[in-house]
């Protein structure tokens, strides 16, 4: 089943709402669907919709260097031991078909296909065997990045930091498990219709079972918090105008462009 949040054109100002997208068909929710949002009677066709990101979470939890690959074309030589996590703010979260602002600090932009872990309960010390049963649901989302600040700086805070930095979307798709993930979804990135990026989850180096049940020994993990697992080889720039794809098998693409301020 899918998931969405969105905003009917049919209102002249924007609510957002959750749904149960079935087919071409959104069915608005009470609420976020891992809080018991239940249908509302209203339906309406999917082109008669603007599709939001599909969560508002409290926090942004990103691995960093959870490919080898990835890890290697960045000269770090091999991927850490340990998982590598990072936050990004609520702020910088924005919807499929939304903007990408490029920063007046930065003069290098670059793109990072991910798959995202929807948390749907509250974690807490999470064993890694359950770690399942505290995803909600995957989606998309892109890790844009302003490489001459992260090289600058050390750290990654401010380089991922600003806003419009983190597309999450179309939707949430709940018929994904762990195990699937771990057996393979193909990850691919496409800028301006190119393939740039064409990774496979099985590649993970730290699987999603372990990084749910880390980080949730590291923060409380609520409902609606996302989790970037990483991104594979073939990481580039981006130039404004452009747009960027990020395409994961069973979830679907999620599409922004990439604008000067």
């Amino acid at each position: 089943m899918r998931w969405v949040r969105f905003a009917a054109h049919e209102h002249e100002d924007e609510v957002a709402a959750y749904g149960k997208l079935d087919g071409d068909t959104v069915h608005e929710l009470t609420d976020a669907p891992w809080d018991g949002g239940t249908p509302t009677g209203k339906e309406y066709p999917l082109s008669g919709v603007r599709l939001l990101a599909p969560v508002v979470p409290s926090k942004i939890v990103c691995l960093g260097l959870n490919y080898a690959e990835h890890a290697a074309e960045g000269g770090h030589g091999s991927a850490p031991g340990t998982p590598l996590i990072f936050l990004k703010p609520p702020t910088s979260v924005i919807g499929p078909e939304d903007t990408i602002i490029w920063p007046p600090m930065s003069e290098r932009i670059g793109y990072e296909a991910e798959l995202t872990i929807v948390i749907g309960r509250k974690a807490k010390d999470v064993p890694e065997a359950a770690a399942g049963d505290f995803i909600f649901g995957w989606t998309c989302a892109h890790d844009v990045s302003a490489r001459d600040i992260q090289k600058s700086d050390g750290q990654w805070v401010r380089a991922k930091s600003f806003d419009t930095f983190c597309p999450v979307g179309p939707w949430i798709e709940d018929s994904i498990r762990v195990a699937d993930v771990k057996a393979g979804l193909a990850i691919r990135g496409y800028l301006n219709g190119e393939k740039k990026q064409d990774g496979n989850t099985a590649d993970l180096v730290h699987q999603v079972d372990k990084l749910v049940s880390f980080i949730s020994q590291v923060m409380t993990l609520l409902p609606g918090d996302i989790i970037l697992t990483g991104t594979p080889s073939g990481v580039g720039l981006m130039q404004t105008g452009d747009v960027y794809e990020v395409e994961i098998e069973r979830i679907g693409k999620l599409r922004n462009t990439f604008i000067k301020a």
